[in-house]
């Protein structure tokens, strides 16, 4: 069963041009994808509509195998499928490392003490231990960036989508960053426009052009 599935997608901005015009995919599990395309090509609006943080005008989104098509029907989804942002800044917004990383368990309904336990554990497995009481704003871009896939990998989704990820990254934290997502269990959809990245994490391509997504 696909964990992903968009058939027949058509989204477009209010008072704009039609951005998606028929665009399908299908994520499997296990399964790396990158998608690629020229900047303004809607690459970041498919990722939005997977989690449903943007409604299509016509065509189907099912996640887990079940038809997504209102709010309701995405809690789960943004539960299971985790979305890395193109800025990190959008993402982090405690006062310290810890406390972001801890903020999604604790909304699932973890304890305290078993959101701290989450907190360490995935710190020193990301070897990020030394960022643990940083204060967020204060850190590198490159520093940011890793803890916010921390933030995300907390909610231990079964799913990643990947929105530039190695914006601010300099080449000593892409690497780190290279040897974190080789090593994670989960399907990936990866928007990169570094074909060097791409082709270290991901082992298939698809393109969108004019709206819709082909092969290649």
């Amino acid at each position: 069963m696909a964990l992903i599935e968009l058939d027949d997608i058509h989204f477009s901005y209010h008072g704009q041009p039609p951005i998606l015009s028929g665009a399908s995919l299908r994520l499997m599990p296990g399964q790396r994808l990158s998608l690629t395309g020229p900047n303004g090509s809607g690459k970041s609006t498919l990722l939005r509509v997977i989690l449903g943080l943007q409604t299509p005008q016509q065509g189907t989104v099912r996640a887990f195998g079940v038809d997504r098509s209102q709010e309701a029907d995405f809690h789960e989804v943004r539960r299971r499928i985790g979305l890395v942002f193109q800025d990190a800044d959008d993402q982090l917004f405690c006062p310290t490392v810890a406390e972001d990383i801890a903020f999604g368990p604790l909304n699932l309904g973890k304890s305290k003490e078993e959101a701290i336990e989450i907190v360490d554990r995935l710190l020193e497995q990301l070897r990020l231990m030394h960022l643990r009481d940083r204060i967020t704003h204060k850190l590198s871009g490159g520093e940011k960036r890793l803890v916010t896939l921390a933030t995300v990998l907390a909610m231990e989704p079964e799913v990643l989508l990947l929105d530039e990820p190695t914006n601010a990254l300099d080449t000593q934290n892409e690497a780190r960053l290279v040897e974190i997502l080789q090593d994670l269990p989960q399907a990936i959809l990866l928007v990169s426009h570094s074909a060097e990245f791409r082709s270290q994490i991901t082992q298939e391509k698809v393109e969108i052009r004019a709206g819709q997504i082909y092969a290649a």
